[in-house]
């Protein structure tokens, strides 16, 4: 049984929407953060970034201190607005041809502690803490979990039916992404989705593991320090993002390593031919089309590698991953990489044309061989949380990338 609430958001006046949401802060270039900054003083960047305002980069404590004092500023200049009561948000995203229909709620930290609420990754204790402290000090999230749960008709009918009505929100950013966001305040309508979602035996995190992490560790930290604590209060609940899983897109992770731990080009392809029939492929990219079967790109040529199966053994949900596989018949006894979080000799990419840069980035010395992959779908994800098991780092990249500043969830 899943539990969700409405709640108050603080939001940007509908004339500023466009020019508050902002973009992960990781996604901007030095350049870029510099000239929205510079020129657009309504970015939750602003809030985030508290140091520009003093020409100074401020890190730690002293930060989220300013962070707090920024917010209170969008609050006192009337850019951010409260709701006069709870509502769930519904929001739409479309990226090309990628369209997706979800809405904000809060989630309770008491489903992810049983497991209603499944994650597929492992989350890092410092980062927790770290944002754990954040969010005591700031008061506030304004960056959603990414969440899917199981199709369903009458939630689909609702949402549907909530988006035919005229948009609070309706506004294209400079990267070509379209935003639309509708409050759902009707109080029959939003017993209909807490009931629909009773009925759901799990969510699972898609973007968001550290985020969610942090929420619980802060929960449990605030109980302890409330000896009239109910479980009704703000901070056992942390700001979702709900989607059905048929709006998810998935893209894969390529891997790209800097030497060959030694072995010349030819000694290395003997030591692939334990685990993969290995065939050289001369018709330029070459990308592989299915599970189990990858490609590789060295020293100017690509390969196809065909798992062969009769050698590697599945156990587990775990090890049918293309990840995982990769993981242990390559990456960690051939090329002697065994921590794929730190490694400095490896590195990651993603995108549509990430081949192409892959390929880039063999040719000119920056590393020694790429290998691509195909994507991990839902139905692995799932398998994955539902056995208690975590995926290896960087094996999924999720899309759709939520904005910041559309909607905050207050402690």
């Amino acid at each position: 049984m899943a539990l969700i609430k409405p709640f108050k958001a603080i939001r940007p006046t509908p004339d500023k929407a466009a020019f508050v949401a902002s973009r992960s802060y990781e996604e901007y270039s030095k350049d870029e953060l510099r000239s929205v900054l510079r020129y657009n003083p309504f970015s939750f960047l602003h809030i985030i970034n508290p140091g520009f305002k003093f020409h100074k980069n401020i890190s730690g404590k002293e930060r989220f201190k300013l962070v707090h004092n920024r917010y209170l500023e969008f609050l006192e200049d009337n850019i951010f607005q409260k709701d006069d009561h709870p509502c769930f948000y519904l929001y739409q995203i479309t990226k090309g041809d990628l369209t997706t229909l979800g809405f904000f709620c809060a989630c309770s930290v008491n489903d992810y502690q049983k497991d209603v609420i499944k994650k597929h990754e492992d989350t890092i204790q410092r980062r927790e803490k770290l944002f754990a402290d954040y969010l005591n000090t700031v008061g506030f999230n304004a960056e959603p979990v990414l969440m899917t749960y199981t199709d369903d008709g009458i939630i689909g009918s609702i949402l549907k039916q909530e988006a035919s009505k005229q948009p609070d929100y309706d506004f294209t950013t400079s990267d070509k992404v379209s935003h639309k966001l509708w409050q759902i305040e009707n109080v029959k309508v939003i017993a209909k989705l807490q009931q629909s979602f009773e009925k759901m035996d799990a969510l699972y995190i898609a973007d968001g593991h550290h985020r969610s992490a942090s929420s619980n560790l802060l929960a449990k930290k605030m109980k302890a320090k409330h000896t009239s604590h109910s479980g009704d209060e703000a901070y056992n609940f942390f700001m979702t993002y709900l989607i059905p899983e048929s709006d998810i897109k998935i893209y894969e992770f390529n891997r790209m390593v800097r030497d060959l731990n030694g072995y010349s080009k030819e000694e290395f392809l003997i030591q692939l031919d334990a685990h993969f029939r290995i065939e050289k492929k001369d018709d330029g990219l070459y990308k592989p089309t299915r599970k189990h079967h990858f490609s590789m790109y060295l020293d100017g040529d690509f390969y196809s590698l065909y798992l062969r199966k009769r050698v590697y053994e599945f156990t587990d949900a775990l090890s049918e991953l293309d990840t995982q596989i990769l993981y242990k018949t390559i990456l960690e006894p051939i090329l002697g990489i065994s921590d794929l979080r730190n490694d400095k000799r490896i590195s990651y990419g993603y995108g549509k044309h990430n081949v192409i840069k892959m390929k880039d980035s063999v040719d000119n010395g920056e590393f020694a061989v790429g290998f691509s992959l195909v994507p991990i779908n839902m139905d692995e994800i799932k398998a994955i949380a539902d056995a208690g098991l975590v995926m290896p780092p960087k094996s999924t990249y999720i899309e759709p990338k939520l904005r910041s500043g559309l909607t905050i969830y207050e402690f």
